[in-house]
């Protein structure tokens, strides 16, 4: 049991951590820090920042044609030290999600799973940089990182279900009710406000990605048209090779106009669904459940708010991350109500066990 109680408050500091991880990587990529240190995964040949400072000479003769910036490696390394300490508990919730397979509470191929994300996030940083910030590769690393808040999430709440008061929950009855029409109806709305959600972060991403998020300026308009021209061709080519540089982007303004009036349409679609799916979960009069579709619409204001203020005010960095941030606490929101929607099945046992 003890053992189930450090699955829990560690997948609970997993969350907290992973939140500030997927944000100071959104401030990372908008301060232009993310070369701050070319290679991986040191900077510029040292642990810290602070060595390379020290042996500046060295560090201009290695990487000829860069620049040190201390406050932009500072930057990156910090993201990289956060990301490391999280790594490192999720290898520690899988350890102990192996300790205590004969519980049943936490299922070994999920913390399997989330640890092999965690390995893949790890690659996909070092990608990031030594493929000059290719989008396809940066955008990769954004969804990997809130594919990992999300399942930290995911057991958390799981964790939480399957225990009551340290008790390990004896059967599924007491955790849900009776699946009825209009449950499976708001199951349905959930399932589809998640998508759509996803496919938003994906879109955002890209925008991001590809410095377009300042193509269109204006608001509720795009380039004072409620139809803007854009190329679409360009805009969503997926890979462009190895030897490109894209610090700064390398579209031209109409595929950026593309990519950003796309996401807000997305916005706009992913918001009516969201909309949906809380408000058929509210019509449920479960407590849990209206919580959940609470935390959804409290969310969403949110997120609408600061995209709105972040145009007005002409893209701030500190509104553009705490877009990252409204992004994530929406992910939370969605998978809260998923989660509260469906019952609680305990894992079968372990083989051996």
């Amino acid at each position: 049991m003890r053992n189930i109680i450090w699955i829990r408050r560690l997948a609970l500091v997993g969350i907290v951590l992973c939140f500030g991880v997927v944000v100071l990587g959104a401030y990372t990529r908008l301060a232009d820090a993310g070369l701050g240190c070319p290679d991986w995964p040191g900077c510029y040949g040292h642990f810290t920042p602070a060595g390379a400072a020290a042996n500046i000479t060295n560090v201009e003769s290695a990487w000829p044609g860069l620049t040190f910036e201390s406050r932009k490696a500072w930057i990156e390394m910090i993201h990289r030290y956060a990301a490391t300490t999280l790594g490192f508990i999720i290898v520690l919730i899988t350890a102990l999600a192996y300790a205590a397979r004969r519980e049943r509470v936490v299922s070994l191929p999920f913390a399997a799973f989330m640890l092999a994300v965690v390995v893949m996030q790890g690659v996909l940083g070092m990608l990031t940089v030594t493929w000059l910030l290719k989008p396809l590769i940066v955008t990769g690393h954004l969804i990997g990182g809130l594919t990992t808040l999300g399942l930290l999430v995911w057991l958390w709440l799981t964790v939480r279900a399957r225990t009551a008061v340290g008790t390990i929950a004896s059967s599924d009855s007491q955790l849900a009710p009776q699946p009825s029409a209009a449950w499976r109806r708001a199951q349905r709305f959930a399932a589809l406000a998640f998508a759509a959600l996803i496919l938003q972060i994906l879109l955002g991403g890209w925008t991001s990605t590809n410095y377009a998020a300042m193509a269109c300026p204006d608001l509720p308009k795009c380039q004072n048209e409620w139809v803007p021209e854009a190329d679409y061709a360009d805009a969503f080519v997926l890979w462009r090779g190895l030897d490109i540089n894209y610090a700064g982007g390398v579209l031209d303004h109409p595929a950026r106009v593309a990519i950003h009036f796309t996401h807000r349409l997305g916005a706009i679609v992913a918001s009516c669904l969201l909309i949906l799916a809380a408000f058929a979960a509210i019509r449920l009069g479960s407590a849990a459940v209206r919580n959940a579709a609470l935390l959804v619409l409290a969310a969403l204001v949110l997120q609408i708010t600061i995209a709105t203020a972040m145009v007005l005010k002409t893209f701030p960095l500190t509104l553009a991350a705490a877009h990252n941030a409204g992004a994530a606490l929406l992910l939370i929101g969605i998978i809260a109500l998923t989660r509260s929607l469906r019952p609680v099945h305990m894992p079968p046992p372990t083989a051996g066990s």
